[in-house]
């Protein structure tokens, strides 16, 4: 019941004294006191009654409601038996703090009221109870009709449930995506992926500007790929709702697990074909052959497609597949990607509309990062888009190439593009191991081991100096230090390295070491 409820036509005969625009307040039950301090003793939701036993001068007041307040009280029934009428300074103190103050006349048993507020509670709890029992039904013919947005249409219109599935690359996957900004999208799905990691667990307990969300795991323990499993997204606390509506929550999200077990069952045709355009690929076959087989797989004709030559180190076997087939995948699930080996694969999809496919595909895969332990890394290479079948057994070598030098780097989503295959990268990639290890660490161990042991900012700052050009009056704005401070800190790392970056041949070897993985 709300506190309106108790002004209604045969309710006790109460009089508001304050608080007219809260009277939406939800009624979970009465609490009768008149101690000082009652705070304790509140679980939230409570229509307080007091026979203001406790109030001995008007600065009382103020103090007690402040208490009802942050306990979450409804709203406060002052009885008019024992002290009189409702003094001024308590309707003041409820009105300053918004709560509801409703005045019992002396004819008026606080048993009566607890006795109306019981009754319209239990009817209240019933009809809920009621109510979802009919949604736990209605869910299942609600899947088989239309699909999860009729599922989550009928929660968010009939429950006030609002939620949402979304991948781990933050893509919505059903309900109203135009209700969740990207960046929420984003770190939702960043805060799920790195509780995942930590094993915490479910649900997630994510507070964003507009409020707390839960995040379930839609799909088996078991089996899961944590990196690849859609996310249940739900507003609010889960750790708040009753019992009954924890468990809507939970079988909700067990539908959706089985939803994506259908989808994936849907799949395994589309990985064959995958498989085939691959082997196809591979063996340099007729760009006829090859285009008959990328129509067979998504029924359209692109006139440009892009390739990526993908490896994972520290993810289960066969774990990288289905992560990049749904990051990839959008709404249309249109990327093929075949498996190469226990941890590597192949993907063939339609170029997007970007200037640069590799910061595409970076940005997409960003999120993930979230998820992967310390010892974990997801490598790509991106080829430039190819036009028609023709161009992609070129495209699949210059992603390979590409691949290369993103295992150059640092970072446990590396990806490098065809615009790097020019540059100095390519150089380094070309290099053995060892050997650009040897060479970063003569050139950087004794500037990264000043700045632990001295908390310093060294490496940063030189990084920042390279990119201004050696430019003092830049770098120092950028790095928003003094100029001298800036000064102190290269002529720092000229003394630990024994190089002057002055010199343009020691500004080039320090930015090849920093480029170093």
């Amino acid at each position: 019941m709300r506190v309106r409820d108790l002004l209604a036509p045969g309710a006790p005969r109460l009089r508001l004294l304050a608080g007219e625009d809260e009277l939406d307040r939800r009624v979970t039950g009465v609490m009768t006191t008149d101690l000082q301090d009652p705070g304790r003793f509140l679980h939230g939701g409570e229509l307080v009654l007091t026979g203001m036993l406790w109030r001995t001068g008007p600065a009382d007041s103020d103090r007690f409601v402040r208490t009802l307040v942050a306990g979450g009280a409804a709203a406060l029934g002052a009885g008019e038996v024992e002290v009189g009428p409702v003094p001024e300074d308590l309707a003041a103190a409820c009105r300053r703090h918004r709560l509801p103050l409703l005045a019992v006349p002396d004819d008026i048993a606080f048993g009566t009221v607890t006795e109306y507020v019981g009754r319209h509670v239990s009817a209240g709890r019933a009809g809920d109870l009621a109510a979802l029992v009919d949604r736990h039904r209605l869910l299942v013919s609600a899947a088989g009709a239309g699909g999860l947005d009729a599922v989550l249409d009928l929660l968010g219109g009939d429950l006030d449930l609002d939620c949402w599935v979304l991948t781990p690359t933050g893509r919505v996957v059903a309900g109203p995506a135009d209700r969740l900004t990207p960046a929420d999208r984003d770190r939702l799905a960043r805060a799920h992926l790195a509780a995942q990691q930590r094993e915490h667990r479910p649900p997630h307990r994510v507070l964003l500007d507009t409020g707390p969300w839960s995040l379930l795991p839609a799909a088996d323990p078991a089996d899961g790929t944590p990196l690849a499993d859609w996310i249940l997204v739900l507003a609010g606390d889960l750790a708040e709702w009753p019992a009954k509506r924890r468990q809507l929550a939970e079988n909700l999200a067990r539908l959706v697990a089985a939803e994506r077990t259908r989808r994936d069952e849907g799949r395994r045709l589309r990985r064959r074909l995958a498989d085939e355009v691959l082997t196809l690929l591979r063996r340099d076959a007729d760009p006829a052959d090859l285009a008959r087989a990328l129509h067979a797989a998504t029924r359209e004709d692109h006139p440009h497609w892009l390739v990526l030559s993908a490896d994972s180190d520290g993810l289960p076997e066969g774990a990288l597949r289905p992560i990049l087939e749904e990051a990839l995948g959008g709404d249309t699930d249109r990327a093929l990607v075949a498996a190469l080996g226990p941890t590597g694969a192949v993907a063939v999809l339609p170029a997007p509309d970007s200037a640069v496919p590799a910061d595409a595909v970076r940005e997409l895969l960003a999120p993930l990062e979230a998820g992967l332990g310390e010892e974990q890394r997801i490598t790509v290479g991106v080829c430039a888009p190819a036009a028609g079948s023709g161009g992609l057994r070129g495209a699949l070598e210059e992603a390979r190439h590409a691949h290369r030098i993103a295992a150059a780097r640092t970072g446990r989503i590396r990806v490098a593009g065809p615009e790097e295959l020019a540059s100095h990268v390519l150089l380094l990639a070309a290099v053995p191991d060892e050997v650009r290890r040897a060479f970063r660490a003569r050139l950087l161990d004794p500037v990264t081991a000043y700045d632990r042991e001295h908390q310093a900012d060294l490496v940063r700052t030189l990084e920042a100096f390279l990119r201004a050009d050696g430019s003092w009056t830049r770098c120092a704005a950028g790095l928003h230090v003094h100029v001298n401070t800036l000064r102190y800190r290269i002529g720092r790392i000229e003394e630990l390295t024994g190089r002057d970056l002055s010199r343009l041949e020691d500004r080039v070897d320090f930015y090849l070491a920093l480029q170093i993985g």
